[in-house]
């Protein structure tokens, strides 16, 4: 064995062939694998990286809606704002007839703050709700049909404060504007569509 100054191991390479000593004929780490056999040509294999997440990747052209995504109309979403509502009424419940009793009262608030939180996040991560899951209708980003996020369904939410000073007009505005939009909508980038 000679000694090589390239390489400071002293030890001769034992499989000088490419693919960094995978047997001929097989793909190296890191290379693309191809379709698995007997999986239907032409369909894009899932790649490493995070989960897909629900809404429509590539715009909603890709989704089959063409240029425009069904928008919820504002039945929907007032129906769908109700049962949210009506997810609270135990909690609420609760406080009202513990008046009296603070643990009642205690346990009531912790129930509707973690409802709140529950909600928020599953409106964040899969733009849906109770009441919107049970109406068939999704809050997604308008530029490219994915859920908005925690942190901006939090801000839509802190935003619905424009929908209210306005003698609550931008509750109601939904019914005739084209997108369907509330004013938070239209300053967080969000719509509601339909999912069926």
């Amino acid at each position: 064995m000679s000694y090589d100054p390239n390489n400071p191991y002293g030890q001769q390479p034992q499989n000088p062939q490419p693919g960094y000593g995978q047997p001929q004929g097989q793909p190296g780490y890191g290379y693309p694998q191809g379709a698995p056999q007997g999986a239907p040509q032409g369909v894009p294999q899932q790649g490493y990286g995070y989960p897909q997440q629900p809404g429509y990747p590539g715009g909603y052209a890709q989704a089959g809606y063409g240029a425009t995504p069904p928008y919820a109309n504002w039945g929907q979403r007032f129906l769908g704002t109700l049962v949210d509502g009506l997810v609270f009424l135990v909690p609420y419940i609760l406080i009202i007839v513990g008046r009296g009793n603070a643990v009642l009262t205690g346990i009531g608030a912790v129930l509707i703050l973690g409802l709140a939180i529950w909600q928020l996040i599953q409106e964040g991560k899969t733009g849906q709700t109770v009441g919107k899951k049970a109406l068939g209708i999704r809050l997604v980003r308008e530029s490219d049909g994915q859920p908005l996020g925690v942190g901006m369904a939090f801000v839509r939410r802190l935003a619905h404060f424009v929908d209210s000073i306005a003698c609550y007009l931008g509750w109601l505005w939904p019914a005739w504007d084209a997108k369907r939009q509330t004013f938070a909508d239209k300053i967080i980038g969000s719509i509601v569509i339909r999912t069926q």
